[in-house]
Formats: C-alpha cells, structure tokens, sequence
C-alpha cells in the first residue's frame, strides 16, 4: 500500500476580476463604512429575465460565501450565486455618461433589453 500524500491544488475563483475591478474594489474599501469586510457579489431574483448582479458592503463574512482576495481588501461572492456566476470575468468600466460593473458570463443563457438582469 503506498503512503503517498495527496495534496489538492487550489480551485480557481468562481469569478476573475479584471485590474479595473480590481482597483475598484480597492477604492469602495478605502471610502467604506466603518465596520466593513468587503464587497459582496450576489445574483437576487429581480428585472423582467429572472437575476440581476448586486455589488454591495459587507460587515460580517459568511462561511458559505466564496473569498477572493485582491490587492484593495476581500471580495465575496455569495455562496447561493456561485453556480450562476462560475467562469464569468467581471470588470468596471467608465465612459462620459455612465459608470460601472460590467459582466462577461458563460452560463447567461439571455438578458432583458437593458441589461440589468439575465437568465441562466
């Protein structure tokens, strides 16, 4: 019988930040409330196709929740939405006239004409 150890190697996040979310992320925790942990990613059922994204403060971590931790402090993904965000890269984006999170998700299988929610 061998006694060879098997090591796991690290699963990859669920979602990639790009550098531009990343340093997002970073300015949000350098001018967030008092008491906060991180920043939170979560998919609710909202908008006329079903989910919608929601990057929001969190002041207590929840162990079900993914961690992601990047240069500017802890980002969380929610642990009931991982499976509908799993391979999705997000990004933050700004032009003259508008400002914000923008996502690049696989298992997105539609989206309503604004673009504020999809379906999986």
């Amino acid at each position: 019988m061998s006694t060879e150890t098997k090591t796991r190697r690290p699963m990859p996040a669920a979602v990639t930040l790009t550098p531009a979310a990343e340093e997002r992320v970073a300015e949000l925790m350098r001018n967030a409330p008092e008491g906060t942990v991180g920043v939170k990613l979560s998919t609710p059922r909202r908008g006329c196709s079903g989910l919608a994204y929601s990057v929001d403060y969190v002041s207590e971590a929840n162990a079900f929740d993914e961690r992601i931790e990047t240069p500017g402090g802890t980002f969380f993904i929610d642990g009931g939405s991982v499976l509908y965000l799993v391979g999705s890269t997000m990004d933050w984006q700004e032009d003259e006239f508008t400002a914000g999170f923008v996502f690049n998700n696989p298992n997105a299988t539609g989206s309503c004409g604004c673009g504020e929610s999809f379906t999986v």
